[in-house]
């Protein structure tokens, strides 16, 4: 295990290039068993989740070639059925493996995913989705089976899961007939998967959409796709410079993924510059607060997309205590998403924990230096971001890989804009 001791209190500036998106490389990975052709990806992230999903593809019988940001994924045998509990454990796109399995095996085993702390995470969708199309679910057990295939159907997700809407497409595409999603997810990553999934043949319409139809086909063949820039680490960046009062360009991301974050940025009175391939937060902006009409406090609520990403609230929660003014966190999807934030109050911070979903928070208050543990991906980078904003006496944030599972070299990264920053054995 390993550190990061920060000296923080100055600006950070400069430009950073944005890797790829994690929830969009961890869902193809398991995609690439749908085929015993090559699967080629490019632009793949740097991090502890796609190690942990390759060892699990490897362990399948998946032929892996890495070469920098290049991989290679042949799935030419697939000679097993069962992920091992420990392998399961280690990311919770683990159970990605199970369509992909039944279309191969007709058979898959699985154990409960691991992944990050930040309250219940339902499988329900994906088990009823996939029962749907036909398959033997005992969710007890984890073990399923398709013996005859699977057949397309009418779906009605209750809730607009990201990781559920992946799996049922990578089921559905080499499912009999036609088989329609509604209150599907539409964000960024299940359309860039969408984009693999057609590249190796599947017909799939709607996308960008709740609705997505698809209408399955009898095989698919290798294919190559790039993966996208990562807009929550891109976010996250933008929300650094903000919070710091520097000035951060990120590069190669894509406009359409900034809009709502840029309208949030401009409740804290912040102007975002949006070109077709970057995102900049220029210099000389002081974070403040812009009350609702009627001199209301605001709130930021996330959602599904386009609506505000849930992985981003951490970082904001951030800005916010170094923005004048009060604002109302309304967090929808994880009711432990907030259980990070004690340490921010004994660093100076002024946030009220109104229950396990809202937390007010008033600043601008001084943060202090203070020793602090990452809980979980997201809320490791938002105290890495208290830590650079901290003044007086240097801070320390442990249990650093898990930082690593999410966020690619980031100690280079935020090197790279001035920031000082160094990884230590724990």
């Amino acid at each position: 295990m390993s550190r990061f001791e920060i000296h923080g209190g100055r600006p950070l500036s400069g430009t950073v290039r944005a890797s790829g998106n994690k929830n969009a490389a961890l869902p193809m990975i398991a995609a690439s068993l749908l085929t015993s052709e090559p699967v080629e990806l490019t632009n793949v992230p740097d991090i502890r989740d796609v190690d942990a999903m390759l060892e699990i593809a490897a362990h399948l019988g998946v032929e892996i070639e890495r070469q920098g940001d290049r991989l290679r994924l042949r799935a030419a045998s697939v000679d097993r059925d069962e992920i091992p509990r420990e392998l399961c454990e280690r990311v919770r796109t683990s159970f990605l493996f199970v369509a992909p399995l039944l279309h191969r095996r007709g058979r898959a085993k699985a154990h409960p995913p691991g992944g990050d702390l930040i309250g219940r995470r339902r499988l329900d969708a994906h088990f009823y989705g996939l029962e749907k199309l036909g398959c033997r679910v005992d969710s007890a057990e984890m073990e399923l089976a398709a013996p005859a295939g699977m057949s397309g159907d009418l779906l009605f997700f209750d809730e607009a899961s990201v990781t559920a809407t992946e799996h049922i497409l990578m089921a559905a595409v080499l499912a009999d007939g036609r088989t329609e999603i509604r209150n599907a997810a539409s964000e960024p990553h299940v359309q860039n998967l969408a984009e693999l999934l057609s590249g190796m043949g599947a017909r799939i319409d709607g996308l960008g959409s709740n609705v997505l139809v698809v209408h399955g086909v009898s095989e698919l063949h290798g294919a190559s796709c790039r993966i996208e820039a990562d807009h929550i680490e891109a976010g996250s960046y933008l929300a650094l410079a903000a919070a710091t009062g520097g000035d951060v360009r990120v590069e190669g991301t894509r406009r359409s993924h900034y809009w709502m974050i840029h309208r949030v940025f401009e409740r804290f009175g912040l102007e975002l510059e949006i070109g077709p391939d970057y995102v900049r937060l220029p210099p000389g902006q002081k974070p403040r607060v812009q009350p609702d009409r009627g001199g209301y406090t605001p709130r930021v609520d996330d959602g599904p997309w386009p609506q505000f990403p849930s992985d981003l609230m951490s970082a904001m929660v951030v800005l916010a205590t170094q923005s004048e003014g009060s604002v109302l966190f309304f967090e929808k999807q994880f009711e432990s998403r907030f259980y990070f934030v004690d340490p921010l109050n004994q660093m100076g911070a002024d946030i009220l924990v109104c229950d396990p979903h809202r937390l007010q928070v008033s600043g601008r208050t001084e943060l202090l230096g203070q020793t602090m543990r990452s809980p979980d991906i997201r809320a490791g980078m938002a105290l890495i971001m208290a830590a650079l904003c901290a003044t007086r006496r240097p801070s320390v944030v442990q249990n650093a890989e898990i930082v690593d599972r999410g966020y690619e070299d980031i100690e280079g990264k935020l090197r790279g804009l001035g920031a000082r920053i160094e990884r230590l054995p724990d």
